[in-house]
């Protein structure tokens, strides 16, 4: 294998560098308007406060924003991950009739365009005759995000012997008992790395919750109808708590999905 230059490593790492930058400095915008004392921001800062982070901590009307968009995220995690394990099952695992049908049907919801998603799905729950609400919001934000769990889950499931379940059923264990102490654990982390990515996409949607969920606002919902009137600096404020919470579970799940591979 051919080493690599000083030159060229060190263009490398600049070209990450500047990647890196492009990506994180907009975040790094919203935390100096987080901390600013003034409205609006401007460079350079002239006095900072806590002060709008202090609000967005203790605001009522942010706390059942954050309480609605939880238990979506919650949901749509938990629900996720099931569907995700059986259809990674039925995508990987198995060979059946219909196989390659399902494999291309799975992958269509993650290319629609989102807002035409939304809408399509607002207008299904009109013709029904459903009222939106979170719970409607729940099932929009599963469309989407149970297909892209089902395609992790599966790499995972790509990535384990057969023989392993074949052993366990010539020893005499029943299929219930294959599936909880073999092939449960052995798939454990893709869950877990598929729940992750589940949460993070769902308390984060804002096409889908804006068509679909009603009256009950979202905290993404609220922030982009606070950005368009009556902004004030606890909206960054609010963003930068959003994002430190969001990379806390991320950092979480990284160490757990690391601990159960090893046990594994």
């Amino acid at each position: 294998m051919r080493s690599v230059s000083n030159t060229t490593r060190i263009a490398l790492y600049l070209y990450g560098l500047l990647i890196l930058l492009v990506l994180y400095l907009p975040l790094v915008s919203v935390g100096f308007a987080s901390v600013s004392k003034a409205r609006y921001l401007s460079f350079p800062v002239n006095r900072y406060t806590s002060e709008w982070m202090v609000q967005a901590v203790t605001s009522p009307n942010v706390h059942a924003l954050v309480l609605t968009s939880l238990k979506i995220a919650v949901l749509v995690t938990l629900l996720s991950m099931l569907l995700g394990f059986f259809g990674a099952l039925a995508f990987a695992r198995f060979q059946w009739k219909y196989r390659p049908l399902f494999q291309k049907l799975i992958l269509l919801p993650i290319f629609f365009p989102q807002t035409v998603l939304g809408l399509a799905l607002l207008i299904w729950f009109s013709a029904l005759g459903v009222q939106p609400s979170w719970k409607t919001a729940v099932i929009a934000h599963l469309v989407w995000i149970a297909p892209i769990t089902t395609l992790i889950i599966a790499i995972r499931a790509y990535g384990f012997d057969p023989a392993l379940e074949e052993a366990a059923r010539d020893m005499g264990a029943s299929t219930l008992t294959i599936l909880r102490e073999v092939t449960l654990p052995l798939l454990m982390p893709g869950v877990i790395s598929a729940g992750l990515f589940a949460f993070l996409l769902s308390w984060g949607n804002f096409p889908l919750s804006l068509f679909t969920s009603g009256l009950d606002s979202t905290l993404p919902k609220w922030l982009y109808a606070r950005m368009v009137s009556g902004y004030t600096p606890q909206i960054p404020a609010l963003g930068v708590l959003s994002v430190a919470g969001s990379a806390a579970l991320m950092l979480i799940g990284i160490g757990l999905v690391r601990w159960m591979r090893r046990r594994a």
